[in-house]
Formats: structure tokens, sequence, C-alpha cells
């Protein structure tokens, strides 16, 4: 996810009105842009039932997506058009500083901005009002951020079941109605054999990577390899030598000497024994360092961004993925898509792909605030419900 340096954040609310996400609905521009832009050609909704019955009641629903790729919003207008209702949906501030085009449409679909790089009262705030008021159903990814590993849920934040439980109060008080979360089981699968595709992909960040094709390795072994590679021209770049040890040990090792050299330029201390956290903290001393009077530089700024970049690539991997016994076609295609993302910057979106989306059961959400000392229910019941329907539908994938 990218830290953006060139100006200070301001909050942008959603678009209110029906009359653009009813066109979008209408001249299918979602299906357009997913075929061209992601790759994702054809869908199917299943246990909609579920949602329908929640808008039939007029509930405050909160939809929780998994979130493996940045397709994953626009797939969720899929079910939106199918139940025949609009939906909001909370987007990092990022994504609305691409350019004016995406901003522009990612506004009047519904989006609206959320700074992960410190508290956002405004955003906060808008999530509540939508979903106390039950104007629309809202989409909040609880993973955060996007993993590339369809078939891995990430930690998941509490930030979502804070604004579930705040508007369940709130609507409770005010409209008598109640608020429910609506876990959702997002899974890519692939249309036609990934063979031809994966190899042609690898031959060109073998070339990229410098690193020598052996024949008899087969794809699963190349893909491995590369990322091996690729370790040691970090470690190398960074460190001046190869470390020896296990994937696993070396790469979070360099993320977490990365992290100490930030310290020591910003002048800043963000130790930490949860890498994740530490990395939201340094993200957010950059932000801050950027926009307040400070004396480090902006070109050190900068540098120390990329290399946070390169800490959650580090430390995002899931190092059984492709070794644990169950590899499938979609699960090399994801890995050599991340490995594009790393080298190029931007993976290949060219081999078609077939999105299910699952719908769970409803959870109720208590006006009451969550346990303390103790982890809320209402994660531990979307997480449950999400890991179920992603192991269930991983089934479906082709074993390499």
């Amino acid at each position: 996810m990218s830290v953006v340096l060139d100006r200070p954040y301001r909050f942008i609310p959603p678009h209110r009105g029906n009359l653009w996400p009813s066109l979008i609905q209408r001249f299918r521009i979602v299906d357009y842009y997913l075929r061209l832009k992601e790759g994702v050609h054809s869908f199917e909704c299943r246990n909609i039932e579920a949602f329908e019955h929640a808008l039939e009641e007029q509930k405050g629903i909160l939809l929780s997506p998994n979130h493996c790729r940045y397709a994953d919003p626009l797939v969720m207008g899929w079910p939106a058009r199918l139940a025949k209702t609009h939906v909001y949906a909370m987007a990092s501030w990022h994504l609305f500083n691409k350019s004016w085009l995406d901003g522009f449409a990612i506004r009047k679909m519904g989006g609206f901005s959320i700074n992960r790089e410190a508290s956002d009262r405004q955003s906060l705030e808008t999530a509540i009002d939508i979903l106390s008021s039950a104007e629309r159903p809202l989409i909040l990814f609880p993973e955060g951020t996007t993993s590339r590993m369809n078939d891995r849920l990430k930690d998941l934040l509490d930030g979502v079941t804070f604004i579930a439980r705040s508007a369940a109060r709130r609507s409770q008080k005010k409209h008598g109605r109640s608020v429910v979360i609506l876990p959702v089981a997002i899974k890519y699968l692939c249309k036609t054999d990934c063979t031809s595709w994966v190899e042609e992909q690898l031959d060109q960040l073998e070339i990229f990577l410098k690193a020598n094709h052996k024949k008899s390795q087969n794809k699963v072994d190349r893909v491995g390899r590369l990322l091996e590679h690729w370790l040691n021209c970090q470690e190398l770049k960074i460190l001046g030598e190869v470390k020896p040890g296990s994937f696993q040990e070396r790469r979070l090792q360099l993320a977490s000497e990365i992290m100490n050299r930030i310290d020591e330029q910003l002048g800043t201390s963000t130790d930490s024994e949860d890498v994740h956290g530490r990395v939201r903290s340094i993200r957010s001393e950059i932000v801050l360092k950027c926009f307040e009077e400070s004396s480090v530089d902006i070109s050190v700024l900068k540098s120390a961004t990329k290399l946070v970049v390169l800490c959650q690539e580090l430390i995002t991997f899931d190092d059984d993925y492709l070794v644990d016994g169950g590899v499938t076609d979609v699960r090399l295609v994801e890995t050599t898509q991340r490995l594009q993302e790393i080298c190029f910057g931007k993976a290949r979106q060219n081999f078609p792909l077939h999105a299910v989306i699952q719908f769970g059961d409803q959870i109720d959400v208590p006006a009451g605030k969550s346990p303390r000392g103790q982890r809320d229910p209402l994660v531990e019941g979307i997480r449950d419900q999400l890991e179920n329907m992603l192991v269930q539908l991983s089934q479906e994938a082709l074993p390499c």
C-alpha cells in the first residue's frame, strides 16, 4: 500500500446520489473494467439470499469480505447489482490519488477515504452514520490491505467491529434498527489451464532477475527459486551479503534490519514485538514528519517509504503457500503475479479468472462495547466464517 507524501490528507466523502451508481450498474462498466484491468471475466454469487434477506429487513448491513486482490471492491459490485442495491465502501486515501479518473470513479461508486496513517474521525463518523441509518450496505475489508494469497486470511483489524458496535448503539437509540455483519468470501478460480501463461511469465522474471533457468525444474520449483533469488538480491543490496538460514528466517531478519535503519535515520523508536504494528508505526512517522516541521529531508522520507514497502512484502509472505502439499493453479498464478508486482511494479492481469462470491450467515451486532482484555467475539465470528468458507472454496481449485 502506497504512502502519499506529495499532499496532506483531506477527507473525501462518498457521493450520495443514485444516478451515477445506477448508470454504472446499467451499462456494466464494472464488468468491462474487471475483465480489462484485473483479468476477472466471470462471476457467481452463492447464498446471496442472506444479503437480500437483510436488505428486506432494512437492517444496517456491514459487508465484511476477505481482501486478496485489488479487484475485490469492484467484484462486490456484482452482488449489489443482483440484489438491486447500491453500496458504500471505505477506501485507502492513496487510491483517490492515483489519477483524477480513479478518484472520480471510486467516489461515484460510493467510495470514501480513510487515512491509514493516522486517526480519521470524519471517515469513522461517516461509516457509523451510514450503518446506523441503514442508508446503504457498507463494505469494510477487515484485513485492511491485499495479500495475493486467496487461501489465507491475515489478521483482522479491530476497527471494523468498533464501527459496527458504535453504529449498533446509535441505530438502536435513534432508529430502533439492528445492525448485522455479513462475512463474504471472495475466491478466484482459473478459467483455463495456467501452465503456458505461468511459464511465459517466469521466463520474463528470470531474465529480469538474471536467474538461470533449469529445464528440469517444474513450475512450483521455479517460482520458489525466483523468490529466493529475489531475496538474495535484496540482502546484497541492503546488507552487502547473502545471509544463511531458511527463507523465513532471512526475510524476517532483513525486515527487522531495515526497520532499525529507518528508525535510526528518522530519529524514531518503533520497536515492537508485532512486526506488522511496527511497519504501521513507521508509516505514520514518515507522514507525520513530512507534513510537520522536521529536520528530515524529503528525499530521506521518500527513501524510507520505499523501504517500508519492501518490509511489507517481506513480512507478509506465507512460507508454506507453495510447499504444504496443497499447491493449486490459483496459488501459482497468485505468487507469479506477486513476483511481478515486486519486480515490475505491476502484475500482468491477462490471465482469465472466475470470481466466486459467497455470503456467510448474519452476525447480529450488540450495542455494548467489546469485552476488555480479550479478543472481540465479533472479530472471531467474522474470522471463523471467512476461514471456513475459504477452506471449502479452495478445494475447487485444481492441484498442480
